[in-house]
């Protein structure tokens, strides 16, 4: 069971995310829904496609990305957090900003995607209050630095120690372990071998609480197709697919569609599913 905020997940199947980018520098869509109107319409066709919960965000996290001020990127995700309150997809808000986490909680907001584990001072209490869900993600260095030399001498086991010790200092604040989501952080200082051994890891991880996986269109797919990020929906799509067969609870991706079409495919054709 996955407490988050209006919603209830028995989490007997992969929830679907979509990804709601609200920037202007996003990698994977170049801006193309920077509009509270664009992001909002295009939230809207996620959400009819079959996405469960919809991820808005308002500040890039891609490698090198520039650092966004909390007020603008209160007045990015605000406004798309109204238009889809009611849309009956779970909103999640991606911030690691604990003012901008507290704002969209009071907007509505049922889940907090924090790239930096809640490690920000005012993060916990932002969040403490609420009924919120919460994923905790890994991630070596910052946007600017992370993938600059990326570095482990276990990457499962650094990673996995960094979310245990993320969800217990969430426990000590009294916050249910219900409420409790981790991702590994692929593509987040992390080589395409880090990222390998960690998606090969993923029945371990989803040994210590529910896991979200976020690989759509993300580079390694680049590197092992030659494709450019605008065609890397089937890579995609399988490497989700491979990802539910691994026990991932939340599969986050820009091609809701075609994600939930194969997700059929696999219940009804998969073995033991």
């Amino acid at each position: 069971m996955l407490r988050c905020g209006r919603f209830r997940f028995d989490l007997t199947r992969p929830l679907v995310m979509g990804i709601v980018n609200a920037t202007p520098d996003s990698f994977s869509d170049g801006g193309r829904h920077a509009t509270a109107e664009r992001a909002i319409e295009h939230g809207l066709r996620l959400r009819q496609e079959g996405a469960d919960i919809l991820d808005v965000g308002g500040e890039s996290t891609r490698p090198g990305a520039t650092p966004v001020g909390e007020d603008e990127e209160l007045a990015r995700v605000l406004p798309v957090l109204a238009g889809l309150h009611d849309c009956g997809a779970a909103l999640s808000i991606d911030t690691m900003k604990p003012r901008v986490m507290a704002a969209a909680l009071a907007a509505g907001a049922d889940m907090i995607n924090d790239v930096n584990a809640l490690r920000a001072e005012a993060a916990l209490a932002a969040v403490s209050g609420s009924d919120c869900g919460i994923c905790l993600m890994h991630m070596q260095g910052t946007s600017q630095t992370m993938q600059l030399a990326p570095d482990y001498d276990d990457v499962v086991a650094e990673v996995a120690g960094f979310l245990h010790e993320r969800m217990n200092a969430l426990r000590q604040a009294g916050i249910a372990g219900e409420r409790i989501l981790i991702d590994p952080g692929f593509g987040f200082g992390k080589t395409p071998a880090h990222n390998v051994a960690l998606f090969r890891a993923l029945p371990h991880f989803a040994k210590l609480a529910p896991v979200l996986v976020g690989m759509s269109r993300k580079s390694l797919f680049g590197i092992l197709t030659g494709r450019p990020v605008t065609e890397r929906t089937i890579a995609s799509v399988a490497a989700a697919m491979l990802a539910a067969m691994q026990g991932a609870a939340i599969l986050r991706v820009h091609d809701v569609a075609a994600t939930i079409d194969a997700l059929k495919v696999l219940e009804t054709l998969g073995h033991d599913q």
